[in-house]
């Protein structure tokens, strides 16, 4: 059996963009000074006898620097989307007006920029390890060729110096997701 070594290499690829989509997603709940619609986007909705995200019964809009509003599609369901967004843990606390939603976003105290900033740490550790653990498992392919004769010693050192070269530069794009959320927790 011959793989090639860019077969291996997109197949790296894709597995530690897919480890940074997920840190994108993660970092993006979290609140920063600033409003986002992606700041309710793991609000979850007790509606029609089930729990459904938000996205599903309304859309959200940034009017303001500091507001969000939640425009309902089905007046029903209003007070249960109020009451999902008040009781999300992110300290938000909104006012229906019609069908429409209105979420002030309050200015985050020095505290809490800190535990937002060691949570965005916390995300971007596990995104470098997921990002670890696929080159890993492109080492163990690339040592398990090696030892079943597909590939010759030489080729197993060129292919290791692609795969580290490959995480080396997925762990600075981590490292940039990072620098620029806390960059916006800080900026107050």
């Amino acid at each position: 059996m011959s793989i090639e070594l860019n077969d291996l290499l997109d197949d790296l690829k894709r597995r530690m963009e897919g480890a940074l989509e997920s840190l994108r997603r993660d970092l993006s709940g979290l609140r920063s000074g600033r409003a986002s619609p992606n700041l309710l986007e793991p609000v979850r909705v007790e509606a029609y006898g089930s729990v459904v995200p938000l996205s599903q019964v309304g859309s959200v809009a940034v009017p303001e620097a500091r507001m969000l509003t939640v425009s309902v599609w089905d007046a029903s369901v209003v007070s249960s989307v109020e009451k999902a967004i008040r009781d999300s843990g992110l300290g938000l606390n909104p006012a229906a007006e019609g069908q429409t939603i209105r979420v002030p976003i309050p200015q985050l105290t020095e505290e809490r920029r800190n535990e937002m900033a060691k949570a965005a740490a916390r995300y971007a550790e596990g995104g470098r390890v997921a990002v670890r653990g696929v080159r890993r498992d492109g080492m163990d392919k690339t040592k398990a060729l090696e030892k079943n004769g597909d590939i010759s010693q030489d080729d197993m050192k060129v292919w290791t110096a692609a795969i580290q070269k490959l995480t080396d530069d997925y762990i600075a794009r981590v490292d940039g997701l990072l620098a620029d959320k806390e960059r916006d927790i800080k900026q107050v």
